[in-house]
Parts: C-alpha cells; structure tokens; sequence
C-alpha cells in the first residue's frame, strides 16, 4: 500500500544503483504511515471497524476517514440486529453514519467500510510527489554529505516550527502540498 514506488523514490534521489533499496523501501513504507496519518487513507481497502452502541446511539462516527462506501453492519454477539446498509446514510468525509428511519444502533456492531479516495490514478500526483519529497527530506538527514554537512543543503529542507502530531520530521512544503487532502478537524 505504498504511495510511490521504489522506482520513483530512486529517480527523486537520483540513485542508480540497488545497494540501498531495502532501506529505500523502509523508508517509502514508513512515508505511507506518516501521510495517511494526516490525510486518512489513500488507497482503497477494506477496514473494519467495531463500535459498542449497547446504551443506543442515534449516530456513529468512524475513525477511518473517507470513506468510500459502507460494506456491512453486523452484529458481534449471536442475536444482534443487522443493518441492512440501503437503509444507513453515511458522510463519506467525516464518518458519520445515521439510520435512514431515524432509528438507534443498540448492541456491538462490526462496520465494514471501503475506506480511501476515489479517483484514477489511486494515488493522486499531489501526493505522490509530497511522497517522494518526504523520503527525500528523511533520507537526506541521515546521509551526510562529502563536506561534512547534510546532504542536499540546509535551507530546501529546514523545518521551521514543528508540526503538531509531526514535529521536525516533516517539512512545511509537504503539508502545504498534502493540505487538500487533510482530514476534517477532529476527524483522526
């Protein structure tokens, strides 16, 4: 499920060789968690999630956001009820999910939903490169350059303040591309 390829992160850093690819690879699996955290998820996949309604709620919220589509609602424990989804409304952006006869979820439910972003390609290019750009800041940090400093210079990738949730690790460019792809406030 990652947002670039080993490809591509090599032609961001310009190497040409396969000595480095399986740290390269950590690097690009580790990128995926870190944008998805402030985006939610890009890919289509399936997710499950399990929410307790045993005092009846009128609404449940996701924690995985957007979604795509609402797969199930089925009941964890033997003689639950079921919720067949034509009758559920469902906000894709922040995960609300409402019963359309304006009823109660009651018990421990399992939602499965089709999480991710519509659109081809799956990984917009937006943030296919912010990927790329971040495998290279991070690689970068700890690849010293033959003068002793950093590689790649100090200014293109300086993070000024840190990021609340990301601290120095990501630089501003990044979210600036990312940020229309944010989640919704208090949607995490």
């Amino acid at each position: 499920m990652a947002l670039l390829t080993l490809a591509e992160a090599k032609a961001q850093l310009n190497l040409t060789g396969d000595g480095d690819d399986v740290e390269l690879q950590d690097y690009i699996d580790s990128v995926t968690a870190v944008v998805e955290e402030y985006c939610g998820p890009i890919e289509p996949r399936a997710v499950t999630e399990r929410h307790d309604a045993e005092s009846g709620r009128s609404v449940i919220v996701l924690r995985t956001t957007p979604v795509l589509s609402l797969t199930s609602v089925t009941p964890v424990l033997t003689g639950g009820v079921s919720h067949p989804v034509a009758g559920l409304d469902l906000d894709p952006d922040t995960g609300a999910v409402r019963r359309l006869d304006g009823g109660r979820f009651r018990g421990l439910l399992l939602f499965t939903v089709q999480a991710g972003r519509a659109g081809v390609p799956p990984v917009p290019p937006t943030v296919n490169l912010a990927s790329r750009m971040l495998v290279q800041h991070l690689w970068r940090t700890q690849r010293p350059s033959r003068s002793g400093g950093l590689a790649g210079g100090g200014d293109d990738y300086t993070v000024g303040e840190p990021i609340p949730g990301f601290g120095y690790a990501v630089p501003n460019r990044v979210l600036e591309l990312l940020a229309p792809y944010r989640l919704p406030p208090g949607v995490a």
